[in-house]
């Protein structure tokens, strides 16, 4: 078929399609009816003429099918009646079975199973009968009747076969659209968690430091007035960063430049954690050693801020509830994987009111953020005493099979 044949057939098939089924019916009641009088209007030499009763007949085959999607089967069995009694009476008995036809690819296409099996069963005999009582019957005729009939019922087969294939593809699309909806509504509440999380580690930390010199600074303000600006220029540093990484966040969020640069800058990875700890033992006085081990290999993007967040988490905690003079922050690195772990000498578990360490922001949410930032990589992290007392923070993370990999 022809591009400009499928220009206009495809939309007027559509069309057809949304019309009033009444409507439709009701004007292929007519065009069937029309058909079947071609023979009267056009006889053959020998045709028995057209009678009242004839015509009534051949009304009586082509009227059922305005109500053949509504009551299929009755319809069917309407024109079942009339087509042979049409054919006995000769008046005159038609050439083609255009009712039949019509029926039979109907009930094919939208009857019960066994609606369409037992006529067309019925169909295929009658015919048979009906043409061996007709005079002058030859075998042409047979084959011809007996494989229009076949032909219209392999035709509704063929259109039931293709609105359950359309259905089925529907249903698909329905289904995969809804599971896209899913994934997406999974991906923001993953993308929400993640900010939440580094929202708390940001403002945790710089909070606690901020806190630490603040409490500092009075005490020293008077006796050691450098030591004094030294702790208010920490407090200012650290509320410094704390914006930087926020407006870093944000601009994600709102995919804007900040300052003239791309919003979308590198997260800190394991390359910054020098910084952290400069920073930590700069600002609180805590002493903070840092110490690796094994070839540093390249992780995921993802990964490499966990690295980063459970560090700053971990000594976050140590200056909020250890008092510990001492932590040590170390990085082995394996073939498969990289292990962080966060010891202090600090009070242990538990401090001296008996509640749980790391939930003084009140719902111990740093060490639940550690073990999910781990989870959400494929690691795992535990949390407990340390093997000479204080507290430990000990993770394993995944790293990357190959560099490109680590690239996401």
């Amino acid at each position: 078929m022809s591009v400009s044949a499928q220009s206009w057939i495809t939309p007027a098939v559509a069309r057809l399609r949304a019309a009033n089924p009444y409507v439709v019916d009701t004007a292929l009641a007519a065009l069937v009816l029309f058909a079947a009088s071609l023979q009267w209007m056009f006889p053959d030499d020998g045709d028995d003429r057209l009678t009242w009763q004839g015509f009534l007949l051949g009304a009586g085959t082509a009227v059922p099918l305005v109500w053949r999607r509504r009551s299929p089967f009755l319809a069917a069995c309407g024109v079942s009646v009339f087509t042979p009694a049409m054919a006995v009476y000769h008046a005159p008995p038609p050439d083609v079975m255009y009712g039949g036809l019509v029926v039979l690819y109907t009930l094919a296409a939208i009857a019960l199973p066994w609606q369409r099996r037992f006529m067309l069963v019925g169909w295929l005999a009658g015919v048979s009968l009906t043409m061996m009582h007709k005079e002058g019957a030859q075998p042409f005729e047979y084959a011809f009747q007996l494989l229009s009939c076949v032909s219209a019922y392999g035709f509704g087969m063929l259109s039931r076969l293709q609105r359950a294939y359309t259905a089925a593809l529907e249903d698909r699309a329905r289904r995969l659209e809804r599971e896209r909806a899913a994934d997406t509504a999974r991906a923001v509440a993953r993308e929400r968690a993640r900010i939440a999380r580094d929202m708390h580690d940001i403002l945790a930390h710089a909070v606690s430091l901020m806190v630490v010199q603040a409490e500092a600074g009075p005490v020293v303000v008077r006796s050691d007035p450098e030591r004094a600006e030294t702790a208010f220029d920490a407090i200012a540093a650290a509320g410094r960063d704390a914006m930087n990484q926020l407006r870093r966040i944000l601009g994600v969020l709102k995919d804007e430049p900040v300052n003239g640069t791309s919003a979308r800058l590198p997260q800190p990875g394991v390359a910054a954690l020098t910084d952290l700890v400069r920073q930590v033992a700069g600002s609180t006085g805590l002493r903070v050693e840092l110490h690796a081990t094994g070839e540093p290999r390249p992780l995921h993007p993802d990964t490499e801020v966990a690295a980063y967040r459970v560090v700053q988490e971990a000594l976050t905690n140590t200056v909020k509830h250890a008092y510990a003079s001492l932590a040590r922050v170390e990085l082995d690195w394996t073939e498969d994987e990289l292990t962080l772990t966060v010891t202090d000498d600090g009070r242990g578990p538990a401090d001296h009111g008996g509640s749980v360490r790391g939930s003084g922001d009140g719902a111990g949410h740093g060490l639940i953020g550690i073990r999910e930032r781990a989870a959400a990589c494929g690691g795992t992290a535990r949390t407990g005493p340390g093997p000479d007392g204080g507290f430990r923070v000990a993770v394993r993370l995944p790293v990357a099979a190959d560099r490109q990999a680590a690239l996401g």
